[in-house]
């Protein structure tokens, strides 16, 4: 079998999440770590340890929406379904994070931060020659991880309107994803043409198709664009945190040889 991993690195101080989501990780080395260690066995020296050193840790501060994450409804909206509870992500049915992945190309949609349309996907579907199927694993290829590492990755890709996310969830979609740093265009974007027009239906238009119906999805993907458009298998298990609107994953592509 063949794996290719989706997920990026989380990394210290990350320029690529706005400044109020710092990412930042203290790293305790052997040195630390034995003085750390010598607090479990205080009658221990230096020399009881090999070299005089210890275990390593690090204390990590983010959120659960820092690095490769899995969104749940919650993160959306207190409710979907149109009414039902929403999900957090303990919560999420695990059979839908394993299924058959099939990739979307739209790194060409001119301009930045373009809207993918219902025209757009099927275009798309036509051109790979795909018929979606319930729980297939969509993800969208964007192009934006060209900018990882940088503070435009926030501002990079295009990405998804209202419509086109309930076309895939009105399929039995279930679970999605996008290399971009948002399932929805870029936030300044948005904000721009609401400003322009006064448009509220605009704002976070991808992220609130699931107040209609639930569905989940994963955000800062990664080589997308080593895959093909079908023909392997997606595993994106969520960490379990307890009530919360996301959990990290690290997704894998998987093929059979």
């Amino acid at each position: 079998m063949k794996i290719i991993d989706l997920s990026v690195t989380i990394e210290d101080q990350t320029p690529c999440d706005p400044p109020s989501m710092p990412t930042r990780i203290d790293y305790w080395g052997h040195d630390k770590g034995a003085e750390h260690m010598r607090q479990f066995f205080p009658t221990a020296t230096e020399k009881d340890l090999p070299g005089g050193l210890g275990w390593s840790i690090e204390y990590i501060q983010l959120t659960t929406h820092s690095g490769t994450h899995l969104d749940a409804p919650w993160h959306y909206h207190p409710t979907m379904n149109q009414g039902e509870p929403a999900r957090t992500i303990d919560h999420i049915p695990l059979e839908w994070c394993f299924s058959d992945g099939v990739k979307l190309d739209f790194s060409e949609v001119p301009g930045e931060g373009g809207k993918i349309t219902v025209e757009l996907l099927e275009a798309e579907l036509a051109r790979i020659g795909y018929t979606l199927k319930p729980l297939d694993i969509v993800v969208i290829y964007t192009g934006a991880m060209k900018q990882w590492g940088t503070a435009a990755y926030t501002s990079a890709g295009c990405g998804m309107t209202r419509e086109a996310t309930l076309y895939l969830l009105e399929r039995g979609i279930k679970v999605v994803g996008t290399d971009a740093w948002s399932w929805d265009r870029p936030l300044s974007l948005i904000a721009e043409e609401f400003e322009e027009t006064g448009d509220s239906s605009l704002i976070w238009e991808g992220h609130f198709a699931g107040i209609e119906r639930e569905y989940y999805h994963m955000e800062k993907m990664n080589n997308l664009d080593k895959l093909p458009p079908f023909g392997f298998k997606i595993a994106c298990f969520p960490i379990k945190i307890k009530a919360a609107s996301a959990g990290w994953c690290r997704p894998v592509a998987m093929f059979d040889l």
